[in-house]
């Protein structure tokens, strides 16, 4: 999703203060992805998961047989995600490198490409992300779009606060309508590729104080050819 600005928070800044010393970390990989290979596996390979944030679905694969480069922004979520990784034992299985996915992509190949999750307040070039995750996808290796659908509150662009703030009753709020799945299809050239699955799955997820909450979401995987 291309997000409005938050206050004057850059890109890396925000997302560097969210994943600080109190941001998030469950230690689960993401249940669509698990989904989505359970129901149809792979051979593990090699697999990039961009926009890793702390690790939980790099680590996962990595415990599934895969060699997995977990990318992200934010130094402090790879810092937890290697912590953890070595925790459960894959540490030796993961590279961990930070880039700014719109401006610094990892160059090379991978058999699985995920990308889970890639939505922001802050303003966020999707498509060319997704273009970028695409052309990154080796010769008959897949690539994984899983995302929220509907809308998604965000903090408004013109409030300028930290992210400590985000949850206070004050904080005023606007709504983004998030891509369908025929929307993300519509931004990637096809040629070339075959869709394996689409479809949406109902994921249950604990908001900030911990009330589950479930959501629907959205599962594109396509395989090149």
């Amino acid at each position: 999703m291309t997000g409005g600005n938050v206050g004057a928070f850059g890109s890396a800044e925000f997302w560097e203060e969210f994943y600080g010393e109190s941001g998030p970390w469950t230690g689960n990989p993401n249940a669509a992805l698990v989904t989505e290979l359970r129901e149809r596996p792979l051979v593990p390979g090699t697999a990039l998961d961009l926009a890793c944030g702390t690790g939980g679905d790099a680590i996962w694969l990595a415990n599934a047989g895969w060699r997995v480069t977990g990318v992200d922004i934010s130094s402090a979520a790879l810092k937890t995600a290697a912590t953890a990784a070595e925790a459960a034992g894959a540490g030796a299985d993961i590279r961990w490198q930070q880039h700014d996915l719109e401006t610094d992509f990892p160059e090379g190949s991978w058999d699985l490409v995920n990308v889970a999750y890639l939505h922001s307040p802050i303003a966020l070039n999707r498509e060319r992300i997704l273009q970028s995750a695409a052309g990154a996808v080796a010769p008959d290796g897949t690539l994984i779009i899983i995302g929220h659908q509907g809308t998604r509150e965000w903090p408004s662009s013109d409030t300028g606060h930290t992210h400590g703030q985000q949850h206070h009753a004050e904080q005023a709020h606007s709504i983004h309508v998030l891509p369908t799945i025929d929307e993300v299809l519509a931004k990637l050239d096809l040629d070339g590729w075959q869709i394996v699955h689409i479809g949406n799955v109902t994921v249950t997820r604990a908001t900030h104080d911990g009330t589950p909450s479930t959501h629907v979401d959205n599962v594109i995987r396509l395989q090149r050819a």
